[in-house]
């Protein structure tokens, strides 16, 4: 169908004044289909709402806020529905102040798009929307908008941003949104406020300094380990709270959120040795007592990787990133183990145990051999590391200081069950 512009103004994404097959029409695009292209909605218009539409930018700013629910409606396939945006047409362009804005309190309006365009916010609070668009410009800036509703979030959740909360939010970046990942964004915070956002940014990385955020090969190679996370978080909160007690509780969130993940980003990009070896197990360290110099991983799946000191990489580091390759919910148990001397460490990543496994006997002349298998808790990612680490320096001899061990299984159960009701 043939389509002429015959009114468009230099933001394209205002309405569009145009003609089709001799009928004017306005055009528009909103929403998106199923396939998230963008939809393009037309209804007739007669000359007289054309001449407004032309000459007076409120008005036509305050229909396009109008129609667009009724364009929402239409979701991603449905029809805009022409009779009602047709009806908005005279009460919107041609109808005095005082009836446009009884007309805007009981119908739907995109509040958003007429903030965007220059729209007093405290006057279209109070309902007087055409007042509030003597201030109206063609150019749209979204962050305005932006910003009203992420106030209008936290007014609903009754939260109260101070000077300093509110440059806390925007140095992170999280002013706008509350998910966003955090950054250093020093230009975006008012420069009178500035030195005592660094302050408070300079004593939450006092608290974390030291603390490390480690990898979690559990959930894969570049996932970190939560529980390093809440305890740094903590931390960091605590110290934040202490040292600036004003602060709103996002404000504490921000900065700690900060923290963990600029740790979290180095655990993840530091090379496998630096984030995994334990000291004195790296490749090329030499073999004590107890040291290991062959390994075997193993899962619940099947799966099987040798190690030996004359790789390149340590037991650890080769470990997890076995773990980290293997592991899924349905496959949570690895196993380590030096085949020469007869014992090994099993990690059950479901139950934060672990259980050391030696050989107290040979088999001989067919009997199987006999072992002493003895369980212990860990706390985490972290215990297990300590744990694969203690076994590559040293074996199972080296593993005492993680006890208690227990060789009783319900002795094990009853230590699992109190510490998981703690």
């Amino acid at each position: 169908m043939p389509r002429d512009i015959v009114f468009t103004r230099n933001n394209g994404w205002i309405p569009t004044v145009v003609r089709e097959d001799g009928e004017l029409k306005l055009m528009l695009g909103a929403g998106a289909d199923a396939n998230h292209d963008p939809r393009t909605f037309t209804f007739p218009i007669g000359e007289p709402h054309r001449a407004v539409i032309e000459r007076d930018l409120a008005r036509h700013l305050l229909l396009w806020s109008a129609v667009l629910p009724l364009c929402d409606a239409a979701g991603t396939r449905g029809a805009l529905d022409e009779d009602a945006a047709v009806a908005l047409l005279d009460p919107v362009l041609l109808s005095g102040p005082a009836d446009v804005d009884a007309l805007f309190r009981r119908i739907p309006w995109d509040r958003s798009r007429l903030i965007a365009h220059g729209a007093d916010i405290a006057l279209l609070e109070r309902g007087e929307v055409c007042a509030a668009m003597n201030t109206a410009t063609e150019a749209a800036d979204a962050k305005r908008a932006q910003t009203y509703h992420a106030d209008r979030r936290r007014a609903e959740r009754g939260t109260v941003l101070a000077p300093l909360d509110a440059a806390l939010l925007k140095y992170t970046g999280r002013y706008l949104h509350g998910a966003t990942v955090p950054r250093r964004l020093p230009d975006a915070v008012d420069p009178a406020l500035l030195p005592e956002v660094m302050r408070v940014i300079a004593t939450a990385e006092r608290a974390g300094a030291g603390m490390r955020i480690g990898r979690d090969p559990q959930k894969g190679k570049r996932a970190t380990d939560k529980r390093d996370w809440q305890r740094m978080e903590a931390a960091v909160g605590a110290a934040v709270r202490r040292a600036h007690p004003g602060l709103a509780d996002e404000a504490v969130r921000t900065v700690s959120f900060l923290i963990c993940s600029e740790a979290a980003r180095r655990a993840r990009e530091a090379p496998v040795e630096e984030e995994d070896e334990e000291p004195g197990t790296g490749p090329g360290a030499s073999a004590g007592s107890g040291r290991k110099t062959a390994l075997s991983f193993t899962d619940d799946k099947g799966g099987e990787k040798k190690w030996s000191l004359t790789g390149p990489r340590s037991a650890p580091a080769d470990f997890w990133e076995f773990v980290a390759e293997r592991s899924a919910p349905d496959n949570e148990v690895f196993t380590i183990e030096d085949e020469t001397l007869g014992e090994g460490i099993q990690l059950h990543f479901y139950a934060d145990s672990v259980a050391r496994v030696t050989t107290v006997r040979e088999g001989r002349g067919g009997s199987d051999p006999e072992y002493r298998v003895e369980y212990g808790l860990v706390d985490g990612m972290a215990g297990y590391r300590k744990v694969v680490g203690a076994f590559a320096r040293g074996g199972c001899a080296a593993l005492d200081p993680y006890g208690p061990w227990m060789s009783d299984v319900n002795e094990f159960e009853r230590a699992r069950r109190r510490r998981r009701d703690a």
